[in-house]
């Protein structure tokens, strides 16, 4: 009963503590909002392209560029016809059009305008496949003549090659990647609350009577810890309800085994924070190193911007981050069903966790007090 009264306690003082409520809560809801929004454009994979416009001269007496014309102007390209006394590329060169096309018993020459060069390749390609379409037309011409008007007929076409896209709408927006990375970047924080769990007991000088009361030091660890695990991981609860029900982010239809994958985190959290306290030499350290070692983390794992396909010494850095691991694992079970990919999160969460929980228990019987 001691360890559920001191773990009681501890809850009740993290949810009375605004500045903890603050942090736990409104600043990861906050920061996905921000970063999400902001960064929007950068999880986009469609790039979307204005109506073309055209600039035309067509000296040829068959219909051939026209039949392309009216095909082009299906997909958003407009054509206008070139006075005589109209300089096509001077137009192009004032920005006026997107390119010019004079088409001649000589050939097609595609003038087009650089500044925009993403029309200039659209426009480019669509009138090479024109050029190459008008080349076997006279070849045809050249040996079938009557098969010639075959070869300008849109008729019935068949796909030989088919494109398919394995889960092609199953990937992160901007919302739901910064929902998760900034969840399991706060979860690295609750180490510095967890820092102070004995070492504040002992900066208040209240650890002295906590040892004369009649509790064991056993006790009194278990409590703390078991109170700092259960108000991290109800604040974790709560950023991914709200993120779910106000944002729409995207956290799977496996969310007991995400939150599995989170509470292992929690548990990381707290230990770092428990072990370092008993670690550091001064009250104030260990909050330094965790700040310290959560910034670095959460630059080299994606917290602020994501990182895709790292290579030599960045990656060996970025592997090293706690962010890393717990994102690809929720990212695989969300995204892909991969459910074994909790286990290498899991797994090093919790060798991570013993470690330090035993770097702390072993110290603290070492100690006659807290």
């Amino acid at each position: 009963m001691n360890i559920l009264h001191i773990a009681w306690k501890g809850i009740k003082s993290d949810f009375r503590d605004r500045r903890t409520l603050f942090f736990m809560l409104a600043f990861p809801i906050l920061l996905i909002l921000v970063l999400g929004t902001a960064l929007s454009n950068t999880f986009t994979s469609s790039l979307p392209v204005d109506d073309l416009h055209v600039l035309y001269k067509d000296t040829t007496q068959e219909g051939s560029f026209q039949q392309f014309r009216a095909g082009a102007e299906a997909s958003g390209i407009h054509f206008k016809k070139a006075a005589d006394n109209m300089d096509g590329k001077k137009e192009v060169k004032q920005d006026t059009y997107d390119g010019y096309i004079e088409v001649s018993d000589k050939g097609v020459q595609l003038y087009i305008n650089n500044g925009n060069s993403i029309n200039a390749n659209i426009l480019q390609g669509m009138l090479t496949a024109y050029v190459d379409k008008f080349n076997i037309a006279f070849e045809i011409r050249k040996t079938a003549p009557d098969k010639l008007e075959e070869a300008f007929t849109s008729g019935t076409q068949a796909n030989f090659i088919k494109e398919t896209s394995l889960n092609p709408e199953k990937k992160p927006g901007s919302l739901d990647y910064y929902a998760i990375a900034i969840t399991t970047m706060i979860v690295l924080y609750g180490a510095m609350s967890a820092s102070s769990l004995i070492v504040g007991e002992r900066v208040r000088k209240t650890a002295d009577r906590l040892i004369a009361a009649p509790v064991r030091k056993s006790e009194i660890f278990i409590g703390k810890v078991l109170g700092s695990l259960i108000s991290n991981g109800l604040c974790v609860i709560l950023v991914i309800l709200f993120s779910k029900l106000f944002f729409k982010a995207n956290w799977g239809n496996h969310l007991g085994l995400v939150f599995l994958v989170l509470l292992s985190e929690v548990v990381l959290a707290v230990s770092i924070g428990i072990g370092l306290s008993f670690l550091a030499k001064t009250s104030g350290a260990p909050q330094v190193i965790i700040m310290l070692f959560v910034q670095l983390s959460s630059f080299f794992g994606g917290a602020y911007f994501k990182i895709e396909n790292p290579e030599g010494i960045f990656k060996l850095i970025t592997d090293l981050s706690p962010l890393t691991w717990m994102n690809t694992a929720i990212t695989k079970i969300i995204y892909a069903n991969d459910f074994a990919a909790a286990i290498p999160a899991i797994g090093i969460n919790l060798i991570g966790s013993f470690l330090l929980l035993l770097v702390a228990i072993i110290s603290l019987q070492r100690r006659e007090g807290l």
